[in-house]
């Protein structure tokens, strides 16, 4: 049965494998290249009917994608196609006009159609590896909605300007329980408000990481599973918070998958946009600000600095509690006032958003609990964390930073609740964001879980965790987290303990 991708709604883009995302004319493009290469080896009789179908398919899709936008893994199909369309075409013009037809030998023509279908499998194999990112369909009893929204804190001086007037301004986007939309509903783009912010925002990540924008061009095609503006779940449920910081140069959407299955599970999820910080934020002007951030390459320099942006980005984190409480209050026109439950929130965050998660809490206990999606410590460990911790982590291996365990340890028994820390087998530290599922299965880059197990453990631990500490499901919340690897224990009073998996 085929399943309906990012975007499907619109015709653009149809799973046809797992893992494969091709929209129609990609498809026909590459069904018609296949048949011109298969035609040269057919007998007589119906190599003509093939040869002119495979043209009448290839050439209209093409000149489809030509005007709507070739991704880059359709040209090695396209070139394929028209290599063998050279070598088919030629017989059966000439038999029309009445001359003999000319065919290479067998053992000439097949090195060149070993050739174009090299090229021709390059397509789906680049389509694959690089793909229009298909998202999980939540698993909660709510829809889920989105939308972004921009605040300016006027009493916090943006430190990474000079100008004595700029004020601190933080981009934000709300994902919430919805009411379920009419089928069709055109479903929210990711990584942006728009294509053009997604793009801008796409090519800031590539660009982050040393690649080149068009291998990543699938990205901003995609749609995510909520919808924007969707109204607000009815009923008169309050909804716990859910604060959340992207790593060092990533963006407020990189954990999509992870805040739309919160958010279906009756949670309102806040992803931060760090201005100067994030691969790039676009704000509501239409400004464009890119990092500035940067390692100078010295260790302890680089501590210096990474514990200086931490403090930023808490006290980014703490402002945005403030004004969901103030949305929450009425203070302005809302739909979700007095939906929100702000008396039960967490922070959390992915690497150094991880990190930023913790300070966080240690400085505002409003925060409730704490999740660190594999990030390293980085600040003052006091005064002692006061909440409980979940800290998923990967394996640590050879490999890995030989300081970050003692770190997170160390962060961990400096608490006064008790903690976690998990280890999830197979995981790597970009399986903690959307990145399994856009970027190649290399182990070594999003580790070994694959693209739809990825996304259900780290948002299945972090609702293990979340449900136990801030609804007050009964159990020790070990037991469920067991379910998703190596669970380490951290006690207020005994330390560390190990929890077998």
């Amino acid at each position: 049965m085929r399943r309906r991708g990012p975007g499907a709604e619109h015709g653009r883009v149809t799973e046809t494998i797992p893992g494969l995302t091709l929209s129609l004319p990609e498809v026909l493009v590459l069904l018609g290249a296949v048949a011109l290469l298969v035609a040269r080896w057919l007998p007589p009789a119906a190599r003509r009917p093939v040869t002119a179908a495979a043209g009448a398919v290839l050439v209209p899709s093409a000149i489809v994608l030509g005007i709507v936008g070739i991704r880059w893994q359709m040209l090695p199909v396209l070139a394929g196609g028209a290599v063998a369309a050279a070598f088919a075409l030629p017989p059966l013009l000439r038999r029309r006009t009445g001359r003999p037809a000319r065919r290479a030998r067998w053992w000439l023509a097949l090195p060149g159609s070993l050739a174009c279908a090299g090229l021709i499998a390059t397509g789906p194999v680049a389509a694959w590896a690089f793909p229009v990112p298909v998202f999980p369909e939540p698993t909660g009893d709510f829809a889920v909605g989105t939308r972004v929204v921009q605040w300016t804190d006027p009493l916090r001086p943006e430190s990474f300007t000079a100008d004595p007037d700029d004020r601190r301004t933080v981009v934000v986007q709300l994902w919430y329980p919805a009411q379920k939309s009419p089928a069709g509903t055109q479903r929210a783009q990711y990584l942006g408000r728009t294509e053009d912010e997604a793009r801008t925002v796409s090519e800031a990540l590539a660009d982050g990481v040393g690649l080149p924008g068009f291998l990543v061009d699938g990205v901003p095609r995609a749609r995510s599973r909520a919808v924007f503006d969707a109204p607000v779940a009815g009923g008169a449920e309050r909804f716990p918070v859910v604060l959340f910081s992207p790593g060092s140069g990533g963006v407020r959407t990189q954990n999509t998958a992870w805040a739309e299955e919160l958010a279906s599970h009756g949670y309102l999820v806040a992803a931060l946009d760090h201005p100067y910080d994030s691969a790039v934020v676009v704000l509501a002007d239409g400004r464009t600000i890119r990092a500035t951030t940067a390692s100078s390459g010295d260790r302890d320099s680089d501590e210096e600095l990474a514990t200086g942006w931490t403090a930023v980005r808490a006290a980014d984190l703490g402002f945005v509690l403030t004004r969901l409480e103030r949305l929450d209050r009425g203070e302005t026109a809302d739909p979700l006032t007095g939906r929100l439950d702000t008396g039960r929130a967490a922070v959390a965050g992915h690497s150094l958003g991880g990190a930023a998660a913790l300070q966080a809490a240690r400085q505002d206990h409003r925060f409730g609990a704490v999740v660190d999606l594999d990030g390293y410590p980085h600040g003052p460990a006091s005064p002692a964390l006061g909440q409980p911790a979940l800290a998923l982590t990967q394996e640590i291996t050879a490999g890995t930073d030989p300081r970050y365990l003692p770190r997170l340890t160390d962060a961990l028994e400096h608490s006064t609740a008790t903690s976690y820390r998990l280890t999830v087998p197979g995981a790597g530290h970009l399986t903690f964001i959307d990145g399994p599922l856009y970027l190649p299965p290399v182990p070594s880059i999003v580790g070994t879980l694959g693209r739809t197990e990825s996304p259900r453990v780290v948002a299945g631990a972090t609702l293990a965790f979340l449900d136990a500490v801030l609804r007050g499901r009964p159990g020790d919340p070990a037991d469920t987290l067991r379910a998703y690897g190596k669970v380490y224990t951290v006690s207020p009073l005994v330390g560390l303990g190990h929890v077998d998996a």
